[in-house]
């Protein structure tokens, strides 16, 4: 089912090539600290979806805004997703909660479940290399934001903290 969605996520964004790029790289991150962390499977399978389809509200964001900011996407993605999770056969309590992660996906400051701690962390070791953030503020964000061993770990491996 995972393949399923990550397929029609890459359709989505049919000549997207960036962004399809992203949220490979966010699913990579958030499964492998998903599984490092020792989530169930049930968690496993949300966090995957989520990662795949946090931004999912940008193109229709930049169509109607002609702008894509976090809290557009946040505004603009549930709904997206309901509709695709549900085309394809996801469970309404999985959809749910996804659609929840991706309406908090860019809110860090009331941080409440695993699943939306590790989706917040694999986007942010995508999000600093993308944006060419300096190494003061990838520390920042190492002391703000990354809670997870895992997560943690990565940020201080890939940016030499």
């Amino acid at each position: 089912m995972i393949n399923k969605l990550h397929l029609a996520m890459i359709e989505l964004y049919r000549g997207d090539a960036k962004r399809i790029q992203h949220f490979c790289k966010v699913h990579s991150y958030a499964k492998l600290i998903a599984e490092t962390e020792n989530v169930d499977k049930k968690c496993l399978f949300t966090i995957e979806a989520a990662a795949l389809t946090h931004d999912i509200g940008i193109h229709f964001c930049e169509e109607k805004y002609g702008n894509c900011n976090g809290k557009l996407q946040e505004k603009e993605g549930p709904a997206i997703a309901e509709k695709l999770l549900g085309e394809l056969g996801f469970d309404q309590d999985v959809s749910g909660r996804v659609q929840y992660l991706i309406a908090h996906h860019h809110t860090y400051d009331n941080i409440d479940e695993i699943d939306y701690q590790i989706l917040v962390e694999a986007d942010f070791l995508v999000n600093i290399m993308e944006d060419g953030l300096s190494k003061d503020a990838a520390l920042k964000a190492y002391h703000n934001i990354f809670k997870t061993p895992c997560g943690k770990r990565m940020c201080r491996e890939m940016f030499n903290i």
